[in-house]
């Protein structure tokens, strides 16, 4: 009896170990809040495809914006017909129909009315991404944008320097900001000043510089992260094909640095932020 308990025992644990060696394993799910499926005029990847190389990495939801948002239809198309299985998509409408409206759409009336009709799909979450820079950004059509994103209960995706980001709060302080790549290359301790002044803004970290150094977490960062664990998301800007054909290693940088951190950290940047950030209305 005691040799049939003790085997039942070991049987338990060893079950119990390779459990957790599998779970180990298994690389952390990760949400890209930045991922342009552009069409101009095709894309590089079919829907298909593109859904396949997310499921490959891991990748379970994704804040999808292309240039035109023919991209950002066709994945939802896909959706409403279920051919996305599990992977969630959360579609924000860019304010571009053609790629020097880049340039231009803060004094363009027609990117207003776009921005508008697109809206009547009624399944859009945000607007974005878009670019403007500095004082660009005090324009008329950027404040009706913005105030539009506030009434319409949608978040805004700024790919702006912090110049910017100031003056979109200013239109309206009840603004909800994804600022793509939270600066770039500014310094942590102004990225911590404007996290602290503004609660709803969020650092998306594609293309951001300064995270590691030789693989490693730097200080910094490290305790950029830990002070703010709420307030950042992951990307993977997939702007030009290039993007593309590196999705995977740049998905295995982050995991790179995100083992780095607490786990209950790294699941918040990872995913968990964004999880809380776009959940069903």
């Amino acid at each position: 009896m005691r040799i049939a308990r003790w085997s039942a025992i070991v049987f338990v644990a060893v079950l119990a170990t390779s459990a957790g060696l599998r779970a180990a394993e298994e690389p952390i799910e990760i949400f890209d809040a930045h991922m342009h499926y552009n069409w101009e005029p095709k894309p590089y990847y079919t829907v298909d495809e593109v859904i396949g190389v997310f499921k490959k990495n891991r990748v379970t939801g994704i804040l999808s914006t292309s240039r035109p948002n023919t991209g950002t239809i066709a994945l939802m198309d896909a959706k409403a017909g279920g051919k996305t299985g599990d992977l969630w998509i959360v579609p924000f409408i860019r304010p571009y129909r053609v790629r020097p409206d880049i340039q231009t759409w803060f004094n363009d009336p027609t990117i207003f009315d776009l921005i508008q009709d697109e809206y009547k799909r009624g399944y859009y979450r945000g607007i974005g991404e878009f670019h403007v820079s500095g004082k660009a950004a005090a324009t008329e059509w950027v404040k009706k944008t913005v105030n539009f994103a506030v009434e319409h209960d949608l978040y805004l995706h700024a790919h702006s320097d912090d110049e910017a980001v100031e003056i979109l709060f200013s239109h309206n302080p009840k603004a909800r900001i994804v600022w793509a790549h939270t600066g770039f290359g500014l310094s942590t301790e102004r990225v911590a000043e404007m996290l602290t002044k503004y609660p709803m803004l969020w650092g998306e970290l594609s293309y951001r510089s300064g995270i590691t150094s030789g693989g490693k977490l730097t200080p910094e960062w490290r305790a950029l992260f830990l002070r703010f664990p709420d307030r950042f998301l992951l990307g993977s800007d997939t702007w030009v094909p290039e993007r593309w054909a590196s999705y995977g290693e740049t998905m295995a940088e982050y995991r790179g640095w995100l083992v780095q951190l607490p786990p209950e950290v790294a699941a918040k940047i990872a995913n968990g932020n964004a999880k809380r950030l776009f959940a069903s209305k």
